[in-house]
């Protein structure tokens, strides 16, 4: 088998954590870093074009993994599209490029569950550290680092309405959601850089490629396997196709894979770290026996309320037939017009029933008429509201359909297994459609596409979201850290049983947090990138208690 080379680390996966690690650990001119990515650089004018997101998320291909889950037995037995990101950036290449961070309580209630150096006052040094705030700076942001975040400039009557219509209805305007209060209704922060997708590619990998001899980045090589001596990871094996040769490439310190929470867990168990029973199964030999690699997976379920528009200043009249050509080319050339926007620029944070401690409702607002991830089109002005359950009860896996790492694993979500994310679920139907039926949607708003006015008891909602809720693309949990021994991770992000080895993405989330997970894992890398390299944790900082 050919050696490709010796490395201090390997980090496996050019996503959301990867880029971020590799810049933090290769920072040091003496540790030799590999960056190794199945997928291809991010050169797509779609990806660059925050435009281009609709393209981007519908359709499989060099940038889009294009997973489906197993029939969901809560949900007519259907098979849900599970866009996730391939290739530079990973998913965050392809996003909605909202910046969110969830609720302070998410992350203290990880501290309380024994993960110590994770609650919020520890972990929002390091959200400042990375972020690149337009803004003006304060306790809650940062402005020095390399994620650019600016605040959506609200640049259509479209967007005044949503959040004039949330105030009419009862929520509060809240101008931050990252800031002291997330709840209420208001403009999103975005990663967008002067009209620029500013993914964690463009943010941490870019601007130190020429300047560090010592990171080498491997593109399109697909990681197979983990490979042991022992119990200690000592590298890993790639394949650049089905059936080619496997190459070694291997890590005298550390293996960290930020594969996310889908392909994390597949490569652990293909590398043999996972449940016994289930690796034997396929034929793979056992390394270390860990019941929960792959359990725990946890994500958004969406449900949208969709309107026509009485006037032409939604995305379609926007970009439609041969503007979307105009769009393009203004773009390519001047870097200015439509292109520059990802059509949503506003949204809210808010509680479906009285009691709770905080938002377990989340809504994007999208001024286009978006329809199954914009896989099915429709010729028309119009806008949607998005309404996703922040903390589902319920828990699904992923698991092996074969030992080939070509294969892609199936993914049970298990949506709406429980009462309670049923009735959260109606409730944002509901929420929604008392938004959307304010006075001051009344000049843009037109008729009702879906739900659709036969829709109106508890049953038939329930039914709606049955047959169109999706997924909002922020799968967790399938490589949790925890401080019992249960958990397949460590508070410090080791994998129990055996040395060497790291899992550094979304998957090592206990729980779900209150909102859009990209800005989240970056933290959980930035945090790593310390652990790794043992230096001291930031001061816990100095926050007000949020509301």
């Amino acid at each position: 088998m050919p050696d490709s080379g010796r490395f201090d680390y390997i980090i496996v996966g050019a996503g959301s954590a990867g880029c971020v690690l590799a810049n933090r650990l290769s920072a040091d001119p003496d540790v030799r870093v590999c960056l190794i990515e199945a997928g291809g650089k991010d050169k797509s004018l779609m990806i660059r074009m925050p435009a281009g997101v609709g393209g981007l998320i519908k359709d499989a291909g060099p940038y889009n993994w294009g997973f489906y889950t197993d029939p969901q037995k809560h949900m007519n037995d259907r098979k849900l599209w599970w866009p996730r990101g391939k290739g530079w950036g990973g998913s965050s290449s392809i996003n909605g490029m909202i910046y969110i961070r969830g609720h302070a309580r998410d992350y203290d209630q990880w501290r309380q569950s024994g993960l110590r150096g994770w609650g919020y006052a520890d972990v929002l040094p390091y959200f400042r550290r990375s972020e690149g705030y337009r803004g003006k700076a304060d306790m809650h942001h940062g402005s020095d680092g390399p994620l650019v975040v600016e605040d959506s400039p609200l640049d259509s009557i479209a967007y005044d309405s949503f959040i004039k219509s949330g105030q009419e209805a009862g929520y509060p305007y809240t101008p931050d959601f990252n800031g002291a209060d997330q709840e209420g209704v208001g403009p999103y922060q975005r990663t967008i850089n002067d009209g620029e997708r500013w993914s964690t590619a463009r943010a941490f990998l870019h601007p130190v490629l020429k300047d560090r001899p010592n990171l080498t980045v491997m593109s399109t090589a697909l990681v197979s396997k983990v490979r042991f001596e022992g119990k200690r990871a000592i590298g890993i094996e790639t394949v650049a196709a089905k059936g080619a040769e496997p190459e070694f490439v291997r890590a005298e310190r550390e293996v960290l894979i930020c594969a996310g929470a889908v392909q994390s867990p597949q490569i652990l168990k293909l590398s043999g770290v996972g449940p016994a029973a289930e690796l034997r199964e396929h034929g793979i030999d056992v390394v270390a026996d860990i019941a929960q690699v792959g359990e725990n997976l946890q994500d958004h379920l969406d449900v949208t309320v969709i309107h026509k528009m009485t006037q032409k200043i939604s995305a379609y009249s926007r970009q439609a037939g041969l503007k979307k050509i105009a769009v393009g080319l203004n773009y390519l050339l001047r870097k200015q017009g439509a292109g520059r926007d990802n059509f949503l620029q506003a949204g809210g944070f808010l509680k479906s029933r009285e009691g709770l401690d905080r938002p377990d409702l989340q809504l994007h607002y999208v001024n286009a008429i978006m329809m199954e991830h914009a896989r099915q089109q429709v010729k028309a002005d119009g806008f949607t509201i998005h309404a996703c359950q922040l903390r589902p009860e319920s828990r699904g896996n992923v698991t092996l359909a074969s030992a080939d790492p070509f294969d892609h694993p199936r993914i049970d979500p298990n949506y709406l297994a429980t009462e309670e994310d049923r009735r959260a679920m109606r409730e944002g139907v509901k929420i929604c459609r008392d938004i959307a039926g304010q006075n001051a949607f009344n000049a843009i708003r037109g008729d009702e596409i879906m739900p659709g006015q036969s829709v109106k008891t508890d049953a038939e909602i329930d039914a709606f979201i049955r047959e169109t809720g999706e997924t909002i693309y922020h799968p967790v949990g399938t490589v949790r850290m925890g401080a019992d021994e249960a958990a397949p991770l460590d508070p410090e992000l080791r994998v129990r049983g055996v040395e060497g080895l790291r899992v550094i993405d979304a998957s090592v989330m206990p729980t779900l947090i209150g909102g859009n997970t990209n800005a989240p894992t970056i933290m959980v890398a930035e945090k790593a990138s310390d652990m790794i390299r043992g230096v001291p944790a930031p001061t816990p900082a100095e926050i007000a208690e949020p509301a």
